[in-house]
């Protein structure tokens, strides 16, 4: 499905990352809210931070939910990280190049499904993941070839320049990173916390995970997902931080650690109320 390349629209905040991986230079954990201002996440930690708009996060832990929901490897994610910041800057459009939508810019007309359905990231990622499964030895090739053997692209050699970034981001949204991802609300949400819609939309990220809404005696309301292991313990919790605003949740936690949105800019913190082990839980 060979396509002319589309123009860019480089967003100020991708803009500064790319700037920043091309010199050489990372953005220093401290620096990230004022660059995003007031709403924005990070991932990652130290000088080599990756600041992101909400959109882009939200996104980036979707695509790391639907890898572990089809059992890829966490090179999968890299390639596809890849690939959606060259296509939209990991933004999800319902316009592109002839007919091209979604993060991936996949095109209905080329056989990856209805533009309705292409513009959800849970979709779009679903059918990339299942054509990269299909390209022989991806594991072993370069970044931006496996990317070009999914995609197709007139210019498969751009794929190449965001493999250093993608490969920042993929520890931090599939856990392999504990506590490497977190966000900041613009203004937080007041109010009950969506924890019904919440609950299934992780379902549909991660795949049958054992999520459910439950609350103590004299407690709130809170959704708890029963988690396999830690590394996936923290792609949820990810995925719960950097959807907080969307669902008003008001706070993550998970392994002893607490990520409170009113404060979010200040990452996770040590928790004393603990969730159970092995749950990750959000209220």
């Amino acid at each position: 499905m060979p396509r002319k390349r589309r123009s860019r629209y480089l967003t100020p905040v991708i803009l500064l990352v790319v700037v920043a991986l091309a010199a050489g230079v990372y953005l220093a954990v401290r620096q990230v809210p004022a660059i995003l201002g007031q709403t924005g996440c990070t991932a990652g930690s130290g000088h080599a931070a990756v600041a992101l708009d909400p959109q882009q996060a939200q996104i980036a832990a979707t695509i790391a939910g639907v890898a572990y929901r089809r059992g890829m490897p966490s090179r999968a994610v890299t390639v596809a990280y890849a690939t959606a910041m060259q296509e939209t800057h990991l933004h999800d459009p319902n316009y592109g190049d002839r007919d091209s939508v979604g993060v991936f810019q996949q095109r209905p007309s080329a056989g990856w499904g209805p533009a309705s359905k292409l513009i959800n990231p849970v979709y779009a990622s679903t059918r990339f993941f299942r054509a990269l499964a299909g390209v022989r030895g991806y594991q072993r090739m370069p970044v931006s070839k496996a990317a070009q053997a999914v995609q197709h692209s007139a210019d498969g050699s751009a794929y190449a320049q965001y493999q250093p970034m993608a490969s920042r981001l993929t520890p931090a949204f599939t856990g392999a990173a504990p506590r490497a991802v977190w966000c900041w609300p613009a203004a937080h949400r007041t109010g009950t916390a969506q924890l019904t819609p919440a609950r299934r939309a992780v379902v549909r990220a991660f795949g049958p995970l054992e999520a459910r809404k439950s609350a103590a005696r004299g407690d709130a309301a809170s959704l708890s997902v029963q988690v396999p292991q830690a590394s996936v313990g923290w792609a949820v919790a990810t995925w719960l931080v950097t959807h907080a605003s969307q669902f008003r949740l008001h706070e993550v936690r998970y392994a002893g650690f607490l990520w409170p949105a009113p404060t979010g800019h200040t990452g996770w913190a040590k928790d004393t109320r603990a969730a159970a082990a092995g749950t990750v839980q959000a209220s």
